[in-house]
């Protein structure tokens, strides 16, 4: 059974924007793609790098060690389909932004 857990208030997150918060001990990365809230895992697949410290386009976070992309809202990697971050479910209550786990 999935565990929500709240790690950020939705004002915290801007547009066009990622952040690197934690959800019981898990890093995610919480992106904010045209209004919509994504969250996905923090590790780059690559080499470990900190996803949610790269920049957004559009729906494509690179990662900022080794420029990996990926699209936020599948988890997939553009560099190689083949292999995929695990994304988790968002929900905004009152202000307050919830990842599922």
């Amino acid at each position: 059974m999935a565990t929500k857990v709240k790690v950020a208030e939705a004002r915290d997150i801007p547009v066009g924007q990622a952040r690197v918060v934690e959800a019981s001990g898990k890093p995610i990365a919480l992106v904010n793609a045209d209004g919509t809230l994504y969250a996905v895992d923090n590790t780059c697949l690559h080499r470990g790098g900190p996803v949610g410290e790269g920049d957004l386009d559009g729906l494509v976070l690179t990662c900022p060690w080794h420029g990996w992309r990926w699209d936020v809202k599948t988890g997939v990697s553009v560099n190689n389909p083949a292999v995929r971050l695990a994304c988790y479910a968002v929900s905004v209550e009152d202000g307050a932004v919830y990842v599922e786990l």
